[in-house]
């Protein structure tokens, strides 16, 4: 019985795949529990339009990503926090402070795409990170904490 998968199964394939199964397990379990639907030609030809959408879409999606990561590559990111001698600072700085400085420049991004490389910064100092624009862009961002003015 041939079938085209509507989700991911487990030791089976991923959803739009084709995969052939034994009749039983096809029509008593897959079918019923929504997991698949028979691959018929009609099907078949659906599924071949929703792939090309999908990677319509998906390019869009990376070219825009691309050209969020160009602006990000010329800024200059400068995180201002209160610190005590030689350079520690009161608190930390994290993927939410920089989140927060990201979004007063114009960039409006989730705290959860933002990776600091080390964890949080506890020190004055340049920095690292990189923000998961896309599931195939990564772009690399610099930022400096510095001393707050009293």
């Amino acid at each position: 019985m041939e079938l085209i998968l509507k989700s991911d199964v487990p030791n089976l394939g991923f959803k739009d795949d084709v995969v052939i199964v034994k009749n039983g397990y096809g029509r008593n379990y897959l079918i019923p529990q929504g997991f698949a639907i028979l691959a018929t030609s009609s099907a078949k030809k659906v599924l071949a339009e929703n792939i090309k959408q999908r990677e319509f879409k998906e390019k869009k999606e990376i070219d825009e990503a691309n050209k969020i990561a160009k602006k990000l590559a010329k800024l200059e990111i400068k995180i201002s926090a209160k610190s005590g001698t030689g350079g520690k600072l009161f608190g930390s700085i994290s993927n939410s402070d920089l989140s927060a400085e990201l979004s007063n420049l114009g960039f409006d991004f989730d705290k959860k795409i933002i990776k600091i490389q080390g964890g949080t910064v506890k020190r004055l100092g340049t920095y690292s990170a990189s923000l998961r624009l896309h599931r195939n862009v990564i772009q690399e961002l610099s930022f400096e904490v510095i001393k707050a003015e009293d």
